[in-house]
């Protein structure tokens, strides 16, 4: 009975070397993966459509890396970011890591940085 709880020490590493603790840095939401973060943005970005709503769009998506409001005469226009290539390893997004998604009164009219810059 002396030996029991050294034994129980002894023995735990064998019983318990099978457990694994996972601990989630980022409470933010976002993946630990860029890679497929990106791929995903990617993705989504290939199937787009001219005319799909904002709403579907970032219900598909998720919440975008970087966000614009701009009025003009025509409209309001909204421009989303996500990120889809990595320019430096910093660990930082950047708008240059990211395609803009360009919307006018609520509906898509392009993406890219060619949409965007046509503004």
């Amino acid at each position: 009975m002396k030996f029991m709880p050294l034994l129980l020490a002894l023995s735990a590493p064998v019983f318990l070397s099978g457990c694994i603790i996972s601990v989630d840095d980022h409470k933010d939401g976002y993946s630990n993966d860029w890679q497929d973060r990106e791929y995903n943005n990617r993705k989504h970005i290939a199937n787009l459509q001219e005319g799909m709503g904002f709403e579907k769009i970032v219900g598909r998506m998720g919440v975008a890396d970087f966000s614009e409001l701009e009025q003009k005469s025509d409209g309001v226009y909204r421009i989303l970011y996500y990120r889809t290539q990595r320019s430096t390893e910093d660990g930082i997004t950047t708008k240059d890591e990211c395609t803009p998604l360009v919307f006018k009164n609520g509906e898509l009219i392009g993406w890219g940085e060619r949409a965007y810059t046509s503004l």
